[in-house]
């Protein structure tokens, strides 16, 4: 049988990813001060086994302010970056997957309550809260704080927050940077006409509102080491009348790849509370097809994507080059095993895991099992 296209290796720069499942960030609301807790070690250590080519932590703030809630990692400090290598070296002592990090400011949808808690907005007077910065003065919902609009000084302050985050991040020895520029986050709220009424260079026209992200991804892309790639996530449209639309996401697209971007991971929505997304198995992979038919560069679909035939289709028919998940893999941390299982593909797993080989796939661990990295 040939192989299947979703377990066939991939290269993003010099990353070599042995297949093309990759394990999306996803936010555990879970740090004390900004700082990884046993939590991460637990959540993305179980992750780091699953069989997937590329786990991505969290969105992880380059500033204090631009954490979403008062429960977020950031790598904003010494103490941030000291917390994210001791969970970095318990989860390498035991897997050799590569590791990325997703860079984030959430500007005016910052300050938030953990979502178990019911995800409002907090403000500036609790102790939890503080004021939120956004391109300009609209906050995301009624009854919001307004947050403020940023100045020069501020544009500059966030940038370099980005590229010290960075440098951090090249310091922990982490194989890849993907930044927020998704759901509804600063560098999205940049993008969209909804949120970005500015009238200088940054606002107006996309060439404008693109002009910021473009910065912040220069800034990131001079500071992390050549070697290794730098991606962005988007929102390929707001499902908003008025708002960001694919087309103008495809221009976005193109000036990333013309800045040297390394891969586009395409979600969408976010932005603004009236917004109508249909929901349903792959409802944004035709966004990350429009993204892919005008960009070189690899582009990753992400979005309920749950059955493994699903995938496969995704991969094999060029839709996207990679797949992410996220919930699924959740409810699912052995997805990649029994996506290979399925499609009757190989896939690496633990020494200590491979006696629970069913017999009827016989085949379906590689030998060797799963290297801890130095």
């Amino acid at each position: 049988m040939a192989q299947p296209a979703l377990f066939t290796p991939f290269r993003v720069r010099n990353l070599d990813l042995q297949n093309r499942i990759v394990i999306a960030p996803m936010c555990q609301y879970s740090a004390e001060n900004g700082c990884m807790s046993d939590w991460h070690l637990i959540h993305l250590g179980q992750l780091a086994l699953s069989g997937a080519a590329l786990l991505t932590i969290e969105a992880t703030s380059v500033l204090p302010e631009g954490r979403i809630t008062w429960a977020d990692v950031g790598l904003y400090n010494d103490e941030t970056e000291a917390a994210m290598r001791r969970t970095l070296e318990g989860i390498r002592r035991w897997s050799d997957m590569p590791i990325g990090v997703q860079l984030a400011h959430a500007g005016r949808k910052a300050s938030t309550e953990v979502p178990w808690a019911g995800g409002a907005q907090i403000p500036p007077s609790d102790p939890h809260g503080w004021q939120t910065e956004a391109p300009s003065a609209i906050p995301f919902a009624n009854g919001n704080v307004a947050p403020t609009a940023l100045d020069r000084d501020g544009l500059r302050r966030v940038r370099d927050a980005f590229a010290a985050a960075a440098i951090r991040a090249g310091r922990l020895g982490l194989d890849l940077i993907q930044i927020h520029g998704a759901h509804g986050y600063l560098l999205h709220q940049f993008l969209s006409p909804i949120s970005n009424k500015r009238d200088d260079e940054y606002g107006g026209s996309i060439e404008n509102r693109m002009r910021f992200p473009l910065e912040v991804f220069d800034a990131v892309r001079a500071a992390f080491p050549a070697d290794r790639p730098v991606s962005m996530r988007v929102s390929a449209t707001d499902w908003v009348e008025g708002g960001l639309a694919i087309e103008q996401t495809v221009a976005f697209a193109k000036k990333l790849e013309e800045h040297g971007c390394d891969a586009i991971h395409v979600s969408s929505g976010g932005l603004h509370p009236s917004q109508q997304i249909p929901i349903g198995p792959s409802y944004q992979v035709p966004l990350a097809r429009a993204v892919k038919s005008a960009v070189r560069i690899p582009v990753i679909a992400v979005g309920l994507i749950t059955g493994f035939e699903q995938a496969e289709s995704i991969v094999s028919t060029g839709d996207a080059d990679m797949i992410a998940l996220a919930r699924a893999i959740l409810y699912d941390p052995r997805w990649p095993w029994h996506a290979a299982a399925e499609l009757g593909a190989q896939v690496r797993a633990p020494s200590q895991y491979l006696r629970s080989q069913p017999r009827q796939f016989k085949d379906l661990f590689a030998t060797g099992g799963i290297a801890p990295r130095s």
